[in-house]
Order: C-alpha cells, then structure tokens, then sequence
C-alpha cells in the first residue's frame, strides 16, 4: 500500500471508513499506511477519513520484528492495538467464542477477562460427537528419545526433532486409515526447522499413496495465525530448553486454532512444569496418562458423544509402537480393498459392498468391538498389540505385504 501510495492518489481512491482485521499483528508505523491513502477533501481540505475501526488480539502473537535489538529495547514488536489497551483506551472485548468445543476452549480461556461458548457451541452435532478413534479431544502425550536422540540442530537454530516428527505423520495416517478427511487435520510447530522435517516426512510416507494424501497445512505456529482447522496435531520440539513457547501468546495461538481436537507431542517432563505454561498444560496433564490413547477399531464418523464414557483404549507406547500400528492397519487395509476389487470384478456389486463394509468397519460387531473390552488378555491379539517395527522400518513398506508385519 506504501508503494502504491501515489498511483492511489492518482486515482483519487476516497474513504470514510477504515476496518483494519488483526491489527494486533501490524506493525504500530505500519498501522497509518491505510490511514493516509487518499488525498485531501477538496472542499475542506482535510481527509474525508471520519472513523478507524482496529480488530484484533494483543494476547496472540504480535508483530514480527527479526532484528532483536530493535525488539526488545526499541518496543517495535507493539502495534498501535496494544499500545491504546496498554494506555488504557476503551475496548470492547470479544466475550463468546463459537470456533471451538468448549473443553478444546478452556485451554486458553483463562487468558481472556470472561469468554464463554455461543449457544450452537452446546447444540451443534459437530461439536457434541466424540472425535473417531480417541479417547480424548485433547491430549498431551510424552515422546521418548527416538534412536537415542530428542532435539537436533543441524544448522544453528534450526531446531529438529525426529521422533515427534515420525509421531505425528503416523498419528494422521492413523486418522486417514479410520477415514478422516485430510483437509480437517492441520500439523503445527514453532520451529521453522520442525516444519521442514515434517514435510519431507509427509512426502515420503503419506504423499505417494493415495489412502493417506496429504494434510491441509504444515506451518509454523507464527505462520498459521489467524487460520483454523477441525484438528491440529502440535509438535513442541525441544528437549533441552523451553525455547520460545514459553511465550504465552505463542501458546495460545498454538492452542486456539482447532476446532474439535488438538493432539500436543512434547517431552512431558520438560514443558509440564514451566511456570508459564502451566495455565494451559496442567488442563492436559491432570489425571491424565502420557500415553496417546486410541480407540483404532473405531470409524470416521462415529456415533459416540463426546459426553460418553470411551471403550477401553489401546495405549501407544512409543514412536514405534504407533508405526507399527499404522503398518498393520494400512496393510489390512490395502488387503481389503484389494478383496473388494475383485469381488465387483468376479462377484458384482453386491460381494463388493459386503467388502467395503468390512474395510469401513461396518460389518459383523465383532470388528468394532474396542480391545480389552472383553478379553483381559491384551497381549493375545496382534491388532491389539502389534508387532513392533525395526528402527529402520517404515508404514510405508505395509505395501509389500508382509515386510512390514
């Protein structure tokens, strides 16, 4: 808009009204750009501008200021937004929330004056069904050390974490096994680093095949402001240091953009003590296991209310654990489907649908029957249970059939 300043003079570009949208995250020099578009009124000489309307969130994450001298000891990172709360400049503040359900909502709740849930929050469908194949619609679940190594830095500050990165990808090739759409899942991390890895992740195991495709978003935190998805699956990184997380407006940014369900992978023993964090984190350690818990015979979309108490869930052990799990089910499924194929080829329709319906878990209630529901043997059934993969082993080998089992 600054360097276009003339040609809309030029053009005689008026207005009365200027609406500026996150505005909390514009730089305060920035901020009177739009302000000073347009020429002045020729009949009175003045700016026909009568009214400025900012919108925004000084609890989110503010504007981005590389160099961190200027940052930190000049105060450029405030924008105009924060500058008139902190002077105390009436607001009005923003007091339901209708984005999120409202167990997902009291993460960050406590970082507002008095924020409540919109009525279609307790009534609507989407929000009142339990999220398919979890226990929980939030978690926050611990990741061992991955081949011997938590963070990496490969190049300075490009901070990296294998093993939450394997964790996650497998976590949404879980979630498109059981047949949630890949548009609904975003995957966030505040390392720019992470993001990398994750991608290369993603296109090695989950691109190439088309029962996992690819997630709506892979994004830094910082870059993902503003934008929201039905589930975001966080990967916090470090293992060392706290890093820049334990900025509380990162952390509410990173935990306000899911709709209906947030997976955290982190080093529990790290993170779940800083004091800053606790507000939020100690809503996903209390009383709650480290472990992810999943409900892996379960379809997309279930019938179960969020209300309602879950089966008894499989716990995820470790990185290797979940690969594996992944490993088995992609090769039931491609199994299956490879069934169904030649049935419509032999069969007809009719011996297809039979099929398919065993692949999407709708046949006979045995399929669907949670582990451990009625055995109290868990370690019986290789569902249950799977075989664990050699560190060198992918999900994506589940394609040649028995290698990966």
């Amino acid at each position: 808009a600054a360097l276009k300043r003339g040609q809309l003079l030029e053009l005689d570009f008026q207005y009365d009204n200027l609406v500026m949208e996150e505005a909390a995250q514009v730089l305060e020099i920035e901020t009177f750009v739009p302000l000073v578009l347009q020429a002045p009124d020729p009949a009175t000489g003045r700016s026909r501008l009568q009214r400025a309307v900012l919108i925004g969130d000084h609890h989110q994450l503010p504007p981005v200021v590389k160099n961190s001298a200027f940052q930190k000891y000049s105060r450029l990172d405030q924008s105009l937004f924060a500058r008139f709360v902190r002077l105390g400049v009436p607001t009005i503040e923003l007091n339901l929330q209708g984005r999120a359900r409202s167990s997902l909502a009291d993460l960050y709740r406590w970082r507002y004056t008095s924020l409540g849930d919109l009525p279609h929050v307790r009534t609507d469908e989407r929000f009142s069904r339990a999220n398919a194949g979890f226990a929980h619609a939030a978690q926050l679940v611990h990741v061992r050390p991955y081949r011997g190594q938590g963070e990496q830095t490969p190049v300075k500050h490009f901070f990296q974490n294998l093993g939450e990165a394997e964790f996650v990808v497998a976590t949404f090739m879980y979630m498109r096994l059981l047949g949630s759409p890949a548009e609904s899942v975003s995957i966030l991390t505040p390392y720019n680093g992470q993001r990398a890895l994750i991608a290369d992740v993603v296109a090695h195991r989950c691109a190439p095949y088309a029962e996992f495709g690819t997630p709506a978003k892979i994004a830094t935190t910082d870059k993902y402001q503003g934008q929201q998805n039905d589930f975001i699956l966080l990967s916090l990184v470090r293992t060392k240091h706290v890093g820049h997380i334990r900025d509380v407006r990162r952390l509410v940014v990173s935990l306000s953009r899911a709709r209906l369900g947030t997976i955290v992978f982190c080093d529990r023993a790290l993170y779940a003590p800083c004091e800053e964090l606790k507000p939020a984190l100690s809503q996903l350690t209390a009383g709650a296991p480290d472990k992810l818990q999943l409900l892996p015979h379960e379809r997309y979309p279930t019938e179960r209310l969020a209300s309602d108490k879950p089966p008894p869930p499989l716990d995820v052990v470790d990185v290797e654990h979940m690969m594996a799990l992944v490993a088995e089910m992609a090769f039931t499924f491609r199994q299956q489907a490879a069934e169904a194929a030649a049935a419509m080829q032999y069969g007809g329709q009719g011996a297809a649908a039979e099929v398919m319906m065993a692949v999407n878990g709708e046949g006979n209630a045995e399929t669907t029957e949670q582990p451990g529901a009625n055995d109290d043997d868990a370690d019986d059934t290789p569902a249950r249970q799977p075989k664990r993969l050699r560190a060198d082993d992918d999900a994506g080998q589940a394609e040649h059939g028995t290698e990966s089992r």
